[in-house]
C-alpha cells in the first residue's frame, strides 16, 4: 500500500540522521518491496517529512500511466529522508501548498519558524543564533555590526578558525564540495570567500545577487550612502541562508556516502535481481551521487542516475579540471559504477544555481571577481556535466525521442519545462513534470 501522502505504491522510506545512520526498519522495508525496479529519490533542502513526501507524491504521480503498457515491470518507489532545512520564507513551487495570498516581505528579520529550524540545525548555539536574529531585526548601520555578524556566522559553520589556504588549494573548489580531489596530506579544505572575506562586502554582493534574481528591489539611479548599510542587511540574511546551504551540502555528501551507499550495497546482497535507479534534486542530487562511493565497484547495482537541478560542481565527474589539470573532480570515474547513464538535467532558468551557487562556492584567496560567473564554481544543474570528454549534450526533445546513451555522463537541457519559479531561486524547484519522469524511465530503460 502507498504511504499516506504518496499516491503510488509500493512505497517505502529510507530515513537517515546527519551522520548517515539509517533509522530502524527502512532497509527491511525497501528490501521487502515487490518490485523489479526501484526508483530511489532524494529531496534537497526541505526541512520536514511532509514537504518531502509532497514532492515525492507529485513527482512519482506520472509513472504508473507511463508504464501502463509494460506489465513485466513492477516499479517500486523509495523516498530518502535526511535532516536538512530551508528558510520558511522560501517557497517551493509545485510541491508546497499554495498560499491564499502572497506573504509580505519580512525583510531581514527571522520569523519564529526559521529561528526554530536554525536551532535544530545548530544545536547548542542558541546564544549565537539569538544575537544573529537580533542583528537582522535591528539592522544597525555599523560596519562593526557586520563584522560581528560575520564572526557569528563563521562560528556556526566552523570556518572561523580555518587558516588561510595555500595558493594551490585556493585555486580548486572545496574538495568536500565536489570541485576537486586534494592530494594526500592536503587536509585543510579551502574556505569559501563568502565566509572568509569581508562580511559587509559579501552582504553587498549577495544583495546584488538578490536584485539580479528579482529577490530584492533595484537600487535607485545614482549612489546614495544614506541607508546603504541598512539595505545590506537583506544580503546579511542571504549570507545566513547560504551558511545553512553550506552545512546541507556537506551533510548531503555524508549521508550519501555513509548512509545510502551502504544500504544499496546491502540490497545488492539480499535482492541481487532488483534494478536500482537513483534520482536526486538539488543537494539530493549530490547525496545520490556520493552514494556511488559507498557501493561496490564490481556489482554495479545502480542502473541509472538522474540528477535534477543538481546543486554540486559541474566538474564533479571530471578526470582533470580545465583550470588545474593535476586535479580531478571529487567523483571522477565513479560514473563507471553506474550500469547505465548519469543524466544531468539542467536549466538556465535556475536562479539559485546561476547566481548564488557560484558566489557560495568560490574559495578564499582566488583572484577572480567575487561577482560574476566563473566556470570554476558552476553547478551541475545550471549548465550540465563539464570536463568529461565525449559527454553528449542533448535537448529535452532529443533525449525523449532519440533516447539516452547506454553509459557515461550526459547533459539534458530541460529549460523547456524547468522554467517557472519566484525570486530568488527561480526555477530551481520546478521539477514535477511528466517529461522528467520520462527521462528517469529512459535513463533506466524501464519498460523499454
Amino acid at each position: 500500500m502507498p504511504d499516506v501522502g504518496v499516491g503510488v505504491g509500493p512505497y517505502a522510506e529510507l530515513t537517515f540522521d546527519a551522520d548517515g545512520d539509517p533509522a530502524p526498519g527502512g532497509r527491511e522495508a525497501v528490501a521487502g518491496l515487490d518490485a523489479t525496479d526501484l526508483v530511489v529519490f532524494s529531496h534537497g533542502w526541505n526541512n520536514d517529512r511532509s514537504t518531502a513526501t509532497r514532492l515525492y507524491d507529485r513527482f512519482f504521480a506520472p509513472f504508473p500511466a507511463l508504464l501502463a503498457g509494460s506489465p513485466a515491470v513492477r516499479l517500486g518507489y523509495v523516498g530518502v529522508l535526511w535532516p536538512s532545512m530551508r528558510f520558511s520564507d522560501e517557497p517551493v513551487p509545485d510541491f508546497d501548498a499554495p498560499a491564499a495570498a502572497p506573504a509580505p516581505d519580512p525583510g531581514p528579520a527571522l520569523d519564529a519558524a526559521t529561528r526554530a529550524a536554525l536551532g535544530r540545525l545548530w544545536p547548542g548555539r542558541a546564544r549565537e543564533l539569538d544575537r544573529i536574529a537580533e542583528l537582522l531585526a535591528t539592522q544597525p548601520e555599523s560596519e562593526a555590526a557586520f563584522a560581528e555578524f560575520g564572526s557569528l556566522v563563521r562560528a556556526l559553520t566552523g570556518t572561523g578558525a580555518t587558516p588561510a589556504p595555500t595558493a594551490a588549494a585556493a585555486t580548486a573548489a572545496d574538495g568536500a564540495a565536489d570541485g576537486a580531489v586534494r592530494p594526500a596530506g592536503d587536509e585543510a579544505a579551502p574556505v569559501p570567500e563568502l565566509f572568509a572575506g569581508d562580511t559587509l562586502t559579501a552582504c553587498q554582493e549577495l544583495l546584488a545577487g538578490l536584485v539580479e534574481t528579482g529577490g530584492g528591489p533595484a537600487p535607485a539611479p545614482g549612489f546614495s550612502p544614506v541607508g546603504a548599510l541598512k539595505k545590506a542587511w537583506k544580503g546579511g540574511k542571504e549570507l545566513l541562508r547560504q551558511a545553512t546551504y553550506y552545512e546541507m551540502k556537506k551533510r548531503a555528501g555524508t549521508v550519501g556516502e555513509r548512509g545510502l551507499g551502504p544500504v544499496l550495497a546491502g540490497l545488492t546482497r539480499t535482492r541481487p535481481a532488483v534494478r536500482v535507479h537513483l534520482v536526486g534534486h538539488s543537494f539530493g542530487a549530490r547525496l545520490v551521487s556520493y552514494a556511488l562511493r559507498g557501493v561496490p565497484a564490481g556489482g554495479r547495482p545502480v542502473k541509472s542516475l538522474t540528477l535534477l537541478q543538481g546543486a554540486f560542481s559541474h566538474y564533479a565527474f571530471a578526470d582533470a579540471l580545465p583550470h588545474d589539470r593535476a586535479r580531478g573532480g571529487a567523483l571522477r570515474g565513479l560514473q563507471a559504477r553506474v550500469d547505465g547513464p548519469v543524466v544531468s538535467c539542467h536549466s538556465h532558468f535556475d536562479g539559485a544555481l546561476r547566481v548564488f551557487y557560484p558566489l557560495a562556492s568560490r574559495t578564499a584567496g582566488d583572484s577572480a571577481s567575487f561577482a560574476g560567473f566563473d566556470a570554476r564554481w558552476g553547478a551541475m544543474g545550471y549548465d550540465g556535466v563539464q570536463g568529461v570528454p565525449g559527454a553528449p549534450r542533448l535537448t529535452l526533445a532529443a533525449a525523449l525521442h532519440g533516447g539516452l546513451p547506454r553509459t557515461g555522463c550526459v547533459s539534458v537541457d530541460v529549460a523547456e519545462v524547468v522554467r517557472s519559479g519566484g525570486a530568488p531561486s527561480g526555477a530551481h524547484s520546478d521539477i514535477c513534470h511528466a517529461e522528467l519522469a520520462r527521462i528517469v524511465l529512459a535513463a533506466g530503460r524501464i519498460g523499454s
